[in-house]
């Protein structure tokens, strides 16, 4: 971290990751904002919440915080609630007495106990299920547990980070989530915006990415044509930074000379049509010029189509969906989708 007045402290150069990835806060007021409140907090051990969209980088900035603060030489561990099978993240996270279950042959630690003295990173705590939510809240209170299959109190000290791509007070309210620990989770709420609400980033983001990408793949120092550049800041990027990053991976790939222009980049960024709605035309469901969708008639239909694209996939629908899978199943079951392949018929007119 660079020295200087807390007051100018940007995060630019902190790396975060073992491939040199780094928290790039460019010129948007979003994100001079989010540096702002960063630096009040990079000294503190409160809790913090990061909520955004899939591919904003909220580990990223969970790591910055880590590395930037006193605990910087402590364990940063991270665990996705979502990727993990709900009935294996409780053994992940507390860890486990030998023959507590069927193939626990040995004590194992959880992450929670990995993480002591550091950060404990919660990706996509929206995800918890509901009965571990309570054993999580006593961690936070009381700063102990115990192991699953075990008696032992283990104290522990941890930082907690959650982030999280829904809405948890909406959650909260569903009942699928607790309030006690959403209070306990949320002291300290941050909104990192999509990319298409910063747009002003995106040359930075691009040189930076160049730099690292171009230097990996043996390639000589590159430049965007102004033309390339047009259709980057111009795009809507629903997949955020981590689309961005995808782009010109390509494009440098493809470059033949030391300048990416347009016919480096993928077809949907060059699309004059290049919304998310407008690259699906044709793919929605046909309706009367006077007929208005519900919201709820759109997201059936959207989930049905995912499933059928991905085969009955659960977890690859809900991923395309930028979804949570717990999330998903529920939708599936309240919609009647209750077969993963099963289509569901356009909406008819009313």
């Amino acid at each position: 971290m660079e020295s200087g007045p807390r007051d100018n402290f940007t995060f630019e150069n902190i790396r975060v990751g073992p491939n040199r990835e780094n928290l790039v806060i460019g010129p948007s007021r979003a994100m001079r904002e989010v540096a702002a409140v960063l630096s009040r907090l990079v000294d503190t051990t409160v809790s913090v919440l990061i909520q955004g969209e899939s591919g904003t980088g909220k580990e990223l900035l969970a790591k910055a915080l880590h590395f930037s603060g006193p605990r910087a030489r402590q364990p940063f561990v991270d665990v996705n609630c979502s990727a993990i099978p709900e009935g294996l993240i409780e053994s992940e996270l507390f860890g486990h007495e030998r023959g507590a279950f069927t193939g626990a042959i040995s004590r194992r630690e959880g992450k929670i106990e990995r993480a002591n003295g550091g950060t404990l990173f919660m990706d996509e705590i929206g995800e918890m299920p509901l009965p571990l939510q309570a054993k999580m809240l006593r961690v936070l209170q009381e700063r102990e547990f115990e192991r699953v299959g075990g008696s032992e109190k283990i104290r522990v000290d941890i930082r907690l980070i959650a982030a999280t791509n829904r809405d948890l007070n909406a959650e909260v309210k569903q009942g699928n989530f607790r309030e006690d620990l959403y209070y306990r989770v949320a002291v300290f709420p941050i909104r990192l915006p999509p990319l298409r609400e910063r747009r002003e980033d995106i040359p930075i983001l691009v040189a930076h990415f160049l730099s690292v990408y171009a230097e990996e793949q043996g390639k000589p120092k590159l430049s965007v044509s102004p033309e390339a550049m047009s259709c980057l800041t111009s795009y809507s990027w629903p997949g955020n930074v981590r689309e961005l990053q995808n782009v010109l991976q390509r494009a440098i790939v493809l470059a033949d000379a030391d300048v990416i222009k347009p016919e480096h980049l993928a077809e949907q960024v060059t699309s004059r049509s290049s919304s998310p709605v407008a690259r699906h035309e044709g793919a929605v469901p046909d309706v009367d010029e006077a007929q208005v969708l519900t919201i709820d008639e759109l997201e059936r239909w959207a989930i049905d189509r995912a499933l059928k694209i991905c085969r009955g996939n659960v977890t690859l629908a809900a991923k395309r969906l930028g979804i949570g899978r717990a999330t998903f199943y529920r939708k599936v079951e309240g919609y009647g989708l209750i077969k993963r392949g099963a289509r569901a018929e356009a909406p008819e007119s009313k």
